[in-house]
């Protein structure tokens, strides 16, 4: 039985909960690490004057981005209804795919501006970023969101007696978020592990947007989840799109580094 106070503390009218506060130290741990890397002088141009206008530029891209295929790809008819709930980001609604596409183009837009190599950077961010999402998960967990489908198994969690959930889910159901929070700690593994074979810029980060992805698609199968075509969900269609798109980039990263030999 599920009956967890999604809620970390609150000030007055204001509430923290838990996945949002996974956000915020993700966040803080980045700039951290970024800090560190900038003090041993370990990315070319990068100072601590870059640093927090780079952090301005991932928060804002990845909140931007995730917000607007929320509300793109799985909610279109709140931008009409009620488009002011997009700024009400204390309410949830945050896809993991607008999030890194935001980063992505974010990151992209930010070194080509202060002429930084942009996998120097991408190949360090993606592995704190992995290792929070796994972390996000768990909060998912917590939060009482993103369910599973019904299943008889006995590790199955029930939600329908939950105090904390406006509108619980009937059945028993499998723990999707505790399955996907898995998958992501496998991923942030396999990334951690590539980090060290010193591949060519920009291998550790698409690698590790593929496996992530890759991965996800199959896990989505236990979620709960609007079907769109071929009995595929919208986070698995857009785990297609960026599987694909990390392929095509890590094609082309190794035919650059193999006519580079020639």
């Amino acid at each position: 039985m599920h009956n967890i106070n999604p809620i970390f503390f609150s000030i007055g009218p204001i509430s923290i909960r838990y996945y949002g506060l996974v956000y915020f130290i993700g966040f803080i741990c980045l700039y951290l690490l970024l800090r560190f890397l900038v003090k041993d002088n370990k990315i070319k141009n990068f100072d601590s004057d870059k640093l927090d206008v780079f952090m301005i530029y991932m928060v804002l891209g990845v909140i931007i981005g995730a917000r607007l295929f929320e509300f793109t790809f799985y909610i279109p008819k709140v931008f009409f209804s009620d488009p002011l709930e997009f700024f009400r980001v204390w309410h949830g609604g945050m896809s993991y795919h607008g999030g890194l596409a935001g980063a992505l183009i974010g990151g992209w837009f930010y070194t080509r501006k202060y002429k930084i190599k942009y996998y120097a950077l991408g190949d360090i961010v993606i592995l704190p970023a992995l290792f929070f999402l796994a972390i996000g998960r768990l909060a998912n967990y917590i939060n009482g969101e993103i369910w599973g489908t019904i299943t008889n198994s006995s590790f199955c969690v029930n939600y329908s007696q939950s105090q904390y959930i406006a509108n619980p889910p009937e059945g028993c159901r499998y723990p999707y978020q505790i399955f996907a929070s898995i998958k992501n700690f496998v991923v942030f593994g396999f990334t951690y592990y590539l980090s060290k074979l010193k591949l060519k810029p920009g291998l550790v980060m698409w690698w590790g947007i593929l496996s992530y992805n890759a991965l996800r698609f199959f896990v989505d199968f236990t979620r709960a989840q609007k079907l769109i075509i071929f009995n595929l969900g919208m986070g698995q269609l857009l785990s297609l799109f960026f599987s694909a798109l990390s392929i095509y980039f890590i094609i082309k990263i190794n035919k650059r580094h193999n006519s580079s030999k020639k």
